[in-house]
């Protein structure tokens, strides 16, 4: 009798304390909005702190973004989405390849929009969320001088090791990144292949960099 009431004590403590984790887990759980809101602040924050980084440093604009942004970004979704369905036919190194060249794309685009950086400031529009919700949208402005920037991300709540809220695309202005890369992607796809878009990419990022 004692050693099974001593069983059953230890087995109530144990899911107790696995329960009361979760319950702690749950609650400290960032929204997708708490995150949207952080990232921005974050980002501005340091935009507005660093004239190094307003005035286009590459180094210190992809420095800033691996830090601040990638953590909270499911790239390879993104990428795999602007690719299409070509993305299925990539072998692992053409997969590699893709993301790399096409984040330095994004991120030589971030660099110009940093520098007009003065004293804008991040609204986020009300969120509505149910428990059980796998994506969402976070609507959000940027207001400064002149008229206010729509900026809205699409985020999935990813599970497993680094589980939380991952964005996966952005909305400026009512486009959609990564249905406008799939577009020009496509193109370059259907007359020179995968390959032939890599290399493309590859060329665009030298060109840029030659401009900068």
């Amino acid at each position: 009798m004692k050693r099974s009431f001593l069983r059953q004590s230890l087995a109530f403590v144990m899911v107790a304390g696995s329960l009361l984790a979760g319950q702690f887990a749950y609650a400290q759980e960032e929204t997708p909005d708490a995150l949207i809101k952080r990232i921005s602040v974050e980002v501005l924050d340091s935009v507005k702190a660093d004239k190094s980084v307003r005035s286009g440093d590459l180094a210190k604009v992809i420095a800033l973004v691996d830090t601040r942004v990638m953590p909270n970004v499911n790239f390879q979704r993104m990428t795999a989405s602007a690719v299409g369905p070509a993305w299925r036919q990539a072998t692992p190194e053409q997969q590699k390849r893709l993301q790399d060249e096409f984040k330095i794309l994004l991120v030589r685009s971030y660099a110009g929009a940093l520098g007009q950086v003065t004293d804008q400031s991040i609204v986020i529009k009300p969120l509505r969320i149910a428990p059980e919700d796998k994506e969402v949208m976070v609507r959000t402005e940027i207001k400064g001088k002149g008229d206010a920037i729509q900026l809205d991300y699409r985020l999935e709540k990813t599970p497993g090791q680094g589980a939380g809220w991952k964005i996966y695309n952005i909305n400026v202005l009512g486009v959609w990144l990564v249905e406008t890369y799939k577009t020009q992607f496509a193109q370059e796809i259907n007359a020179k292949g995968l390959d032939g878009l890599i290399t493309t990419l590859t060329d665009r990022n030298k060109a840029n960099a030659k401009k900068a």
